[in-house]
């Protein structure tokens, strides 16, 4: 039976193959040289299958950047401190939802959510607070945010300048990929076409006034925790950046100028062959869309620069140390497909956010990887395995088949509006929950290998139920201590450029330099662009 995707699916509710991937992709037995017809060829070669560098980690090891974030920025430039001193060459930042979606922590919108699952960022004190004695153009930094990107972008940016930092000194990630948020992780002010304006504004801005920036994070994480299997993480992260890459082009930027400032974030789960072979097929298909579809002439633009992260929705609640090796075998596989850089879950994170323990735990996982493993010493060292060239090549096959699909229907925002890869995600989450209420696929301590008690003694991080309060009373006391005319005058300023087409960053700058907040520019963002409302839920 085949899917409208042109991808083969097998009937709804029908059992797994006896020996399948965790997507459910049926294994052969053994594979030969028949099963594999293209040539993986040199890493650091194109199209990059075995690696986007000549010498990989034997040259510089992938940068270990573990995600941090909770309570206050105070609390999480602790965090931040502990983990470079512990060895971690990279930062990674979390907000709270507050902060992801575009409002303060003095809104009523707040009430609850204020530093609860990410540090609370409302106003440029904060973000000065946040980064307080790290160097920014010594450290790259990631930023895990997206419909509010522009703004914390352009606030981390204006707290390095007022230290001494230029911007084309600074570097790091901002993740800023508002179609994964259409179709898998739901946070969102704008709908499509304004949001992947914004987008391109910051492509835009960042290639000419910070190239040491990715501007965007086309994220497949996100895709793959919504339920989604391998083959579609891959297709409709993909497909993504073809979106992007697309309305930069139309914007008149040249790709071989912005293609070098782009950049992956992939889920690795728990299946090591499957996703081995889905991050070599994504370097490999990535590489042929910018040179053949986009006409990209330089090979640096053709590179697929990837983080990853090992799964969240892998980890249990039962039998919680379990954890350590789920993540260990993930961390694995990213290392063996060639990352850049990796971050490792704690083992607590199902119950709440990580302990300091934990998250060291979490760090010194990589660290053995990099130091004691040797997997190290030579590239790409499972390059010409035929279970894996044959496993890329099925992997690349199927989410070509999805990208064909995807662009019969228009693109990628016409997908999203049709409810396409939401449809499919959906489809496949309630599969793989079929296979797990069945025993088709075994997780240990929660539908196999269980205990008559799994309860757990692991002594977990606590959020002060002060903070809120705290924080609430700092971002009042900062809007009363503002030159009110001059807030007025940039939020107008940042009105007139959205109205007007110009590119929002540049006000957007001035807009905090001045104290505008989070919640004032996303209320900019709401009035002129309007609110975007799921189609499924209308």
């Amino acid at each position: 039976m085949s899917s409208s995707s042109g991808v083969a699916k097998a009937p709804r509710g029908a059992q797994r193959p006896a020996h399948s991937t965790i997507s459910g992709m049926e294994l052969e037995e053994c594979y030969g040289p028949a099963d594999v017809s293209q040539d993986p060829g040199r890493p650091g070669r194109y199209p990059f299958t075995r690696g986007v560098y000549p010498n990989m980690y034997r040259g510089k090891t992938w940068t270990m950047r573990q995600f941090a974030g909770f309570g206050s920025a105070a609390d999480t430039n602790e965090r931040f401190k502990y983990l470079l001193a512990q060895g971690s060459n990279g930062l990674s930042t979390a907000f709270d939802m507050p902060t992801l979606m575009g409002y303060d922590a003095d809104s009523e919108r707040a009430e609850g959510e204020v530093g609860r699952e990410g540090v609370a960022v409302s106003t440029i004190e904060d973000m000065e607070r946040l980064f307080e004695g790290i160097k920014l153009d010594e450290i790259t930094t990631s930023m895990t945010v997206n419909c509010s990107a522009s703004i914390l972008l352009a606030m981390y940016l204006v707290v390095g300048e007022r230290r001494g930092c230029k911007r084309s000194d600074m570097g790091g990630t901002i993740q800023n990929d508002m179609f994964k948020e259409f179709i898998a992780q739901k946070e969102w002010i704008c709908p499509p076409e304004p949001s992947l304006r914004i987008v391109t504004d910051m492509i835009e801005f960042c290639t000419a006034e910070v190239p040491r920036w990715h501007p965007v994070s086309i994220s497949g994480y996100h895709i793959r925790e919504a339920g989604s299997t391998a083959v579609q993480e891959l297709a409709f992260t993909l497909a993504d950046g073809i979106g992007y890459v697309q309305a930069a082009v139309e914007r008149g930027l040249d790709p071989d100028e912005f293609g070098p400032r782009l950049s992956f974030f992939f889920n690795v789960h728990n299946d090591f062959l499957e996703e081995v072979a889905k991050i070599r097929a994504a370097r490999r298909l990535w590489a042929k869309i910018m040179r053949e579809r986009f006409g990209a002439k330089t090979d640096r633009a053709c590179l697929m620069r990837t983080h990853a992260q090992t799964s969240g929705v892998s980890l249990t609640a039962q039998q919680p140390l379990n954890n350590v090796v789920r993540v260990t075998v993930q961390a694995l596989a990213a290392v063996m497909a060639g990352v850049q850089s990796l971050h490792t879950n704690s083992l607590d994170e199902t119950l709440a956010l990580p302990s300091e323990e934990a998250v060291t735990v979490a760090l010194r996982t990589q660290q053995i990887l990099a130091a004691e493993s040797g997997v190290t010493n030579t590239v790409d060292p499972l390059g010409g395995s035929y279970a894996i060239e044959a496993l890329t090549e099925r992997m690349e096959a199927e989410a070509q088949a999805y990208i064909d699909r995807i662009d019969e229907m228009g693109g990628i925002v016409r997908a999203i509006e049709l409810g396409f890869p939401q449809s499919e995600i959906a489809d496949a989450a309630y599969e793989f929950q079929l296979a797990t209420d069945s025993k088709d696929y075994v997780t240990v301590g929660v539908n196999g290998y269980t205990m008559d008690s799994q309860a757990h003694d692991l002594e977990i991080l606590k959020i002060d139920s002060n903070l809120e309060r705290e924080q609430r009373e700092r971002v009042v006391a900062f809007k009363v201590a503002r030159n009110a005319a001059e807030v007025k005058s940039c939020l107008s300023a940042l009105r007139d450029a959205a109205r007007s087409g110009a590119n929002l960053m540049p006000p957007l700058l001035r807009a905090v330099d001045c104290g505008c907040t989070v919640g004032e520019v996303s209320d900019i963002y709401r009035e002129e662009f309007g609110v975007y409302r799921d189609p499924g839920t209308i």
